[in-house]
Formats: C-alpha cells, structure tokens, sequence
C-alpha cells in the first residue's frame, strides 16, 4: 500500500542559534506564500537610527518572544514590550526600533493588504 502521508515540510526552532555572520540585527524568512511573509528577527541591542522610520506596505503583526523591546512611532507613542506581548502595526504606519535587549528575539508575520 503506498505511503499517503503529506511530505514533512521544513521545521526548526524559533531560539535555535542563528548561524556566524555579520553582527547586528539579523532577519530570517521562516515562511513565504503569496501574500504573507513570517520571519525570525534576532536582535542583540540595536535601535533604529533617530531619523529612521519603517514604511512598510504590508500589514505586520509582531510579538516578542524573548527579551525586551520598545517601539516608537512616527506620532510620538511609544510601546514597551516584554516577551510574549505582541501588537498589530498596520500598512503605512510609521514606526521603528527605539531599544531592544541583548537577545531579543521577534516573530513578525507580514501580511498583504488589499
């Protein structure tokens, strides 16, 4: 009788070590499909510049999932984050990385709107 089962698909860990490379933030797409985007975000200390801000055209939703984290927006809100608190930022909502921990660790699903 022939094997049925779907085909095991790619896994791994979500604080599995990232491999050697260049420091500072690192981004790693876990899942691509058309219209969404998952990826691992490691961060170890860094901000954004003052001057900088994300733009993006996708909806992202993002939860830390270990360390700490601070958020600021373009309207001057800011928003702290310890592991597990997550938040929706929507298209076109401008905001960066004010401060992050030494190991923080983010999942940020990025979704296509309209």
């Amino acid at each position: 009788m022939p094997d049925t089962d779907p085909v095991p698909r790619p896994s791994g860990n979500l604080f599995a070590p990232l491999p050697p490379g260049p420091e500072g933030e690192r981004f790693e797409t876990l899942l691509a499909a058309p219209g969404l985007r998952i990826e691992r975000i490691v961060s170890r200390g860094q901000a954004s510049a003052e001057d900088f801000w994300y733009d993006q055209s996708d909806d992202e939703w993002v939860m830390l999932a270990q360390g700490e984290a601070e958020l600021a927006f373009a309207d001057g809100r800011r928003h702290a984050m310890r592991a597990g608190d997550w938040i929706m930022i929507p298209a076109h909502c401008r905001h960066r990385v004010a401060a992050t921990s030494g190991d923080a660790v983010w999942l940020a699903v990025h979704l296509a709107t309209g």
